[in-house]
């Protein structure tokens, strides 16, 4: 199986990275990049994009590719409604529809967010919403994964200093509230196998609620 992932550097990228490494079935990894990973294995490829919105110095990169895991994210603080849309719908629409001509039976997974709505007030939420309708419309086999609270492990890490140090400071809570309230928590690794196991055998329901990644 040949995987690419967007957005290996953060912490969700690094869970499905090392998971999909890790995988026996797992034959390539593809991490399209910015900044190298610091990850040296021999299933790994990076290739460098300056211009995620154009994704045509790597299409002959992600051809034949079996899964694509698009983890690339910010935070909205600080962003208007443009500024996040160009991130959080541009870029992985970008993605999509280039994966629609070299590789349509691609398993692709957008990793949003829990309570992602393409309806909803808040602003976040509702470009991740249009995000998630519009490629589920546009791939046959595409997932909306709606993670909780993410519980980093195995090393992973935000590339937020301050998020880094509240997991640090919860990180004995979160680790109870992963098995006692799976609604709610899961860790980054368990969140890579779910993302392994929608390229693999598919999951029920399109959009992947947190309460589903077990």
């Amino acid at each position: 199986m040949k995987v690419v992932v967007f957005g290996a550097t953060g912490m969700v990228g690094q869970g499905v990275l090392r998971e999909s490494l890790l995988a026996p079935d797992v034959e390539e990894v593809v991490a399209v990049i910015r900044t190298p990973t610091g990850v040296r294995h021999p299933k790994l490829r990076e290739v460098t994009l300056t211009d995620f919105a154009d994704l045509t110095p790597i299409r002959d990169d992600l051809a034949g590719a079996d899964a694509c895991f698009y983890c690339l994210g910010v935070s909205s603080v600080g962003l208007d409604e443009a500024e996040y849309s160009i991130i959080s719908y541009d870029y992985p629409m970008a993605a999509a529809r280039v994966f629609a001509e070299v590789s349509p039976q691609v398993a692709f997974v957008y990793v949003s967010g829990a309570g992602t709505d393409p309806d909803s007030r808040r602003m976040w939420s509702r470009v991740k919403g249009g995000a998630e309708r519009d490629i589920i419309a546009l791939l046959p086999n595409a997932y909306a994964f709606r993670p909780g609270i993410i519980r980093p492990t195995h090393g992973a890490r935000s590339k937020t200093r301050f998020i880094n140090s509240v997991y640090t400071a919860t990180a004995p809570l979160l680790a109870v509230l992963e098995r006692v309230a799976p609604k709610y928590v899961t860790s980054s690794d368990r969140l890579g196998r779910a993302m392994l196991q929608a390229a693999r055998t598919g999951f029920p329901n399109r959009v992947v609620e947190n309460a589903d990644l077990r």
